[in-house]
């Protein structure tokens, strides 16, 4: 088995680059957001700020609120067909409809 090449952001340029007009400081609303247990949220991460950003394989997945953990959430998502459940920032998830 070979060794292993790369970190986790690895071939991630488009995925976490962000639109000119974006560009900047964060916004206060996203970064204090709140959530209640049991919200429906989409892990969108912010490429700005890397402190509590889960794998980014993640990118993209619906998951739902199942508790808090100091600053982050814990946050339960499916892969493939397997229940995972992920801790992440607020500053990094989306409510979802």
């Amino acid at each position: 088995m070979g060794s292993r090449k790369g970190t986790t952001r690895r071939k991630t340029r488009k995925l976490m680059s962000k639109h000119f007009r974006k560009k900047g400081k964060i916004s206060l609303t996203s970064f204090l957001s709140t959530y209640k247990k049991g919200d429906k949220v989409v892990i969108k991460p912010e490429p700005a700020y890397q402190k509590g950003i889960c794998h980014l394989r993640f990118y993209g997945h619906k998951g739902i609120i199942k508790s808090k953990r100091g600053d982050c959430y814990l946050v339960q998502i499916k892969d493939q067909n397997k229940p995972k459940e992920v801790i992440v920032h607020p500053v990094h998830l989306k409510a979802s409809k």
